[in-house]
């Protein structure tokens, strides 16, 4: 009796499951067969023609600037501060009064060294007529000579010093923070300012050695900056290729000279170097963002009129196409094989297609595509 009701159990659940598979069966076949009766509704994107450009061929580089002309000026002998005429931070003249050091006892030796210099002059005066008349020897002379000669050298001497405690501007630039005070006691070559030539300025950049042949005297660059107002740009020309390649980076230090006018650049400031070559390359540009980047391959959706039966007359569906890169430049990006001139391509939004689907073109909304975008704030 046991086994027979054991069995009956049994076969009552089998039954059970087999109903509930059939069930859910019945449940997964309607919904594969409901998914490939429906149609994926058509996205709307905006396209864009691939069309050939002339590109300028550039290199680039970061440069540093530095000042054409630009020393720290220090003082060359030792002595006391009594004045200091300039101003920190203006503009001065070559030959400008920097700092007056102490020379009231130079000033006492020079008047003694001039008196002995016009006394020297009247001795060897009076000794070329009396050796005119042979009153005295040739000797005597010859001592009045040396004299006066000895004395000219003493007061230039003193006048030397003078000067040296006389610091001026070695050259027109702009001054610095003033790191002295009067009434101190400076030794020498202790820095007093800092005097700096800002227009026109060097940019010192490296190249590899590859490009060195590209590098010639007085093809133009152009600057740009974190510094500058935003989108300026400062051009200027090569000036200097160094002659030879460092041996540990394989680099050449390439000098231009740009005109700096306002001062904005200054030295030491690290800035963006574009040489402007003078050969022009064309190629077959599309926006950056018309392209799904992916690790196997890059690829593009071409814009395709649909077969009469994935839609109805005038429907356009995507077309999945891999394509290799070059250059970036801007908003657009070359392709170098893969795309055809005039095809026409999704521009935006990519992402959120697949091979064959259906699409609406509307370019109402579409974003304006810059070879030299100015993005701004806010």
């Amino acid at each position: 009796m046991k086994i027979k009701a054991f069995l009956i159990s049994a076969a009552g659940i089998a039954v059970v499951v087999g109903l509930l598979a059939g069930a859910k069966a019945l449940q997964i076949g309607s919904l594969i067969k409901h998914g490939k009766a429906a149609k994926i509704p058509p996205e709307v994107v905006s396209t864009i023609q691939a069309q050939p450009q002339t590109w300028e061929s550039l290199v680039t580089a970061v440069g540093s600037l530095e000042a054409v002309q630009g020393v720290t000026v220090t003082a060359e002998l030792t002595g006391k501060v009594v004045s200091i005429p300039f101003e920190p931070g203006t503009q001065v003249k070559a030959g400008d009064l920097l700092v007056q050091q102490d020379i009231a006892a130079e000033n006492a030796q020079l008047r003694s060294a001039e008196a002995a210099v016009a006394l020297a002059k009247i001795n060897l005066e009076r000794s070329k007529k009396m050796l005119a008349t042979k009153v005295v020897a040739e000797s005597n002379y010859d001592n009045a000579d040396a004299q006066l000669k000895q004395a000219l050298a003493q007061a230039d001497n003193i006048r030397a010093t003078i000067a040296k405690k006389t610091i001026r501007a070695p050259f027109s630039g702009r001054l610095g923070i003033r790191m002295v005070n009067v009434g101190q006691i400076i030794k020498e070559g202790e820095a007093i300012v800092s005097l700096q030539a800002l227009n026109p300025i060097f940019v010192n950049f490296l190249v590899p050695q590859q490009q060195l042949p590209q590098m010639q005297l007085g093809y133009p660059v152009r600057i740009t900056s974190d510094g500058l107002p935003e989108g300026q740009v400062v051009t200027g020309a090569i000036t200097a290729v160094n002659p030879d390649v460092d041996a540990a980076s394989r680099n050449v230090r390439v000098q231009a000279t740009v005109a700096n006018q306002g001062e904005l650049l200054r030295p030491g400031m690290f800035v963006n170097v574009t040489v402007v070559l003078p050969a022009t390359s064309p190629v077959l540009a599309i926006p950056a963002t018309a392209v799904l980047y992916a690790p196997y391959s890059d690829s593009v959706f071409i814009v395709e009129e649909a077969k009469s039966e994935e839609g109805g007359a005038g429907s356009k569906v995507v077309r999945q196409q891999f394509v290799r890169l070059g250059e970036k430049r801007g908003d657009f990006v070359a392709v170098t094989s893969g795309l055809t001139p005039e095809q026409t391509l999704v521009s935006t939004g990519v992402f959120k297609l697949r091979n064959g689907q259906g699409v609406v073109v509307d370019n109402a909304l579409a974003p304006e595509f810059k070879l030299a975008p100015q993005p701004k704030d806010g």
